[in-house]
């Protein structure tokens, strides 16, 4: 007999007698697809520029995505806010990225409704759309959509995946990790990575696999429930970490440099109509040096980072490839749509001449060439965190000029793919139809035939911003849609407009003709100057890749383009306009717990993301470790933060107390005691005091007087000449272990405390031990 079943909200349709006998049964009706509905994959790559694919050119090799390309569309037209919070956010909710509060990334939030990082519940994710269709709901990889100081195990939990319409998550919350020692969160709770890499592990392997392990687990149970997948893989976003093997087979192959690539890369791009017949390749950027310029170690140096980045992006494509295997097996294939897009361009973060450690570029210390060239054999593994120069960036962009986070079309026009043979009858075409990343959420709605929903979870919801390119699927010469779209990224603006792009710089076209540095703020003044003299004009139509400034010529037409980026700029909750970086990394955020000085953790919790654990640089503080030693001794991480690529360790071993700062990869500072410290229970104490001025412009954290105290005596001291001046990244906190890779070669990780270890208390307050009598001591024994 069929089940009798009824809408939820609706009357019930049963009979409800004083007993059962002389009643009958209804039940709310689940959640069920319309049969034949697709499935929707969504793959969101990161930091990678308009001119990487193969399919748009590269001589980089991305077979699983060339072979998307051929058997479906090629967008050459598609946009992006040039940031990956920003962008995501465009992507999962179909609303542009000020008006999600996600200005900028969520490390850079600011107390302004445009920028403040909270994605409003009224901006509902398309996984809660379709969670309300009969779909399953899968995330992996990269979230990186809440505040940085939400991400801890104390919450909320509101915006984590699970609570923004995804039934499971495998990955990390937040803008970038170690590949091969991920921070990685399963649902709604923290895991160890499965394997090491000695054993082989590498996180976008580990992210397959959870995707297909994933589908196969609701497979089995409902096999014609579609799902959606958004897979967001860290790559090819720093640090660029592959095995070896995969970096070594671009040997040789990009020895002429990046001016060679780029005329490589934009004759194949003609020749396949990614780019129109009569484009002209972009200038030669101000900021990058010539090819020839560079010295021998250089270039050997700036090529090897290359060949390390082309591996991890074909790596990273092959892991694609065994994702739609599987679904080629499964016979999911065919009715899957698949749109595969980058959050942003190529990423410049690496500096000039590119790193061996990111970190250093985040602290204003980039290294010494010779430094880097120490590091050379070791790029790309385990003990680096690397990045290219940023020549490689402004030619992986081709054709067009400048890169990530500046709304040039470098930064904001990126490759975007759509494949979908049970509904799409068009293989291997080019589309030239305007899009930008809002449009995607409206374009999988159309083709399900869904409506956005007026409610979700009982929150009524604003419009979608975007527009749908679902009738562009099968008709090249379709009209565009979507006529208007604004742009800003950290005080960097732009408009499109019908063919036309007027552009604002800031602080310049370039760093050289600016002489301002990138982050340099704005003030109203400044702004009032940009708007009467450095708006640029271009006619795309007729000028593909923002050749021809011809803002001159067309004065009428600017004050238009103008004028219209600040009604899009009203409309959407730009202003106000920041061109801040540093400030607004910095600034203080609301946090959960009012503030406070003295923090106190214990071994076994969680690792804590650096936006919500004390804030230990360029200030005195301390640590104080209540512990048990037991008879024969103990060894063992006390408490920790960072990793290799910078941060401090505080443990025993060999039975001395020690503490070590590591400097960005380029320096360790220890002290430690001569004793090993004596069984027993025991107060196990450090304490910095700042001895001068951080310089954070020179990358130099304050230096300082560091000391050891066991049992409130001073049993050891050292003087660090410089400290980390602004943030370690990684930078998670952990208690009683170094989980992860270590923050020195001292140890093994995770390198668990052995002793018991009852508490460890950080205390900012700045309330040091005055131990004359010990001091003097020790500065005898010294001497």
């Amino acid at each position: 007999m069929p089940v009798n079943e009824y809408k939820p909200g609706s009357g019930f349709p049963g009979v409800i007698g004083r007993t059962t006998d002389v009643s009958s049964p209804a039940w709310p009706e689940p959640p069920r697809a319309v049969p034949g509905s697709p499935n929707v994959l969504m793959i969101v790559l990161d930091d990678t520029g308009y001119g990487q694919f193969g399919c748009y050119g590269s001589p980089m090799e991305t077979p699983s995505l060339d072979g998307l390309a051929a058997g479906g569309l090629l967008y050459n037209n598609m946009h992006t806010t040039a940031l990956c919070s920003p962008s995501r956010s465009c992507i999962i909710t179909g609303r542009n990225h000020h008006a999600n509060a996600m200005a900028a990334v969520t490390e850079m939030a600011t107390g302004y409704p445009g920028y403040n990082g909270n994605i409003p519940f009224e901006n509902g994710f398309l996984s809660e759309m379709l969670l309300q269709h009969g779909y399953n709901t899968y995330m992996l990889g990269k979230w990186h959509l809440m505040p940085s100081e939400q991400e801890s195990p104390a919450g909320p939990y509101t915006r984590w995946p699970l609570s923004r319409g995804f039934e499971r998550f495998y990955g990390f919350l937040g803008g970038d990790t170690n590949q091969w020692y991920p921070d990685l969160v399963y649902d709604n709770h923290q895991v160890e990575p499965p394997g090491t890499p000695e054993q082989g592990y590498h996180l976008t392997e580990d992210l397959a696999d959870k995707a297909m392990l994933f589908i196969s687990d609701a497979k089995q149970v409902a096999p014609d429930k579609p799902f959606f997948l958004h897979f967001c893989p860290g790559a090819t976003h720093a640090p660029h970490h592959v095995p070896r093997e995969w970096a070594d087979r671009y040997r040789g192959r990009f020895d002429d440099g990046w001016d060679a690539y780029r005329e490589v890369t934009f004759a194949n791009q003609k020749r396949l109509s990614v780019v129109p017949p009569d484009a002209v390749l972009s200038r030669h950027d101000p900021d990058v040096p010539d090819w020839d310029s560079l010295s021998p170690d250089s270039r050997r140096l700036a090529v090897r980072m290359m060949e390390v980045y082309a591996g991890f992006l074909s790596h990273t494509d092959h892991q694609i490839g065994r994702l739609l295997d599987f679904l080629k097996e499964t016979g999911e294939f065919d009715n899957t749509l698949i749109m595969v897009v980058s959050d942003n361009g190529a990423s410049a973060e690496g500096g000039v001449t590119g790193t061996a450690n990111e970190a250093q570029f985040f602290n204003n210390a980039p290294e010494p060439i010779e430094d880097s060239l120490e590091a050379i054999d070791e790029l790309g593994g385990p003990n680096t965190f690397n990045h290219y120069p940023w020549g490689w960036t402004w030619a992986g962009n081709t054709p067009f000029r400048r890169w990530k986070r500046e709304t040039y079309r470098g930064g904001a026009s990126d490759p975007f793919l759509v494949h979908w043979p049970r509904g799409i009858r068009a293989r291997g075409e080019v589309r030239t139809q305007y899009a930008h990343l809002v449009d995607m959420v409206p374009t999988v709605l159309d083709v399900l035939g869904i409506e956005p929903p007026d409610t979700i979870k009982g929150v009524t919801q604003s419009s979608l911003h975007g527009v749908s390119f679902a009738h562009t699927f099968d008709n090249p010469a379709a009209p565009t849609l979507h006529h208007t779209q604004y742009f800003e990224m950290l005080g960097h603006r732009a408009i499109d407009h019908d063919g036309w792009r007027a552009v604002c710089p800031w602080p310049g076209p370039s760093f050289t003709e600016a002489q301002q540095p990138f982050g340099t703020p704005i003030s109203s003044e400044t702004l009032s100057q940009l708007d009467a003299n450095a708006w640029e004009l271009f006619h795309i139509d007729e000028d593909f890749a923002e050749t021809r400034d011809i803002g001159a010529d067309h004065r009428d037409k600017l004050i238009e383009m103008v004028s219209l980026w600040y009604v899009e700029a009203g409309k959407y909750g730009v202003l106000p306009i920041d061109g801040s970086t540093l400030a607004r990394m910095i600034v203080e955020r609301p946090q959960i717990t009012k503030e406070r000085t003295s923090y106190t953790f214990r071994p076994g919790t969680q690792t804590l993301p650096a936006s919500v654990v004390p804030r230990v640089l360029n200030r005195p503080h301390s640590i104080t470790a209540d512990a048990e030693i037991p008879t024969g001794g103990a060894e063992g991480v006390l408490i920790c933060q960072g990793s290799m690529a910078g941060g401090w360790s505080f443990y025993i071993k060999d039975g001395k107390l020690t503490y070590v700062h590591n400097y960005v990869s380029r320096a360790l500072y220890t002290v430690s005691t001569t004793d090993p410290v004596p069984a027993g229970r025991h107060e196990l104490r450090f304490e910095f005091e700042p001895t001068g001025k951080p310089d954070l412009a020179t990358g130099k954290g304050a230096p300082g007087r560091a000391q050891l105290y066991v049992d409130r005596h001073l049993v050891a001291e050292a003087d660090f000449p410089v400290t980390t001046p602004i943030m370690f990244n990684p930078g998670g906190l952990t208690c009683g272990a170094n989980p992860g890779q270590p923050v020195t070669s001292d140890y093994r990780t995770p390198f668990r405390f052995t002793g018991t270890l009852h508490s460890v208390t950080v205390d900012l307050a700045g309330e040091l031990i005055t131990d004359a009598d010990s001091e003097m001591r020790m500065h005898m024994a010294r001497q």
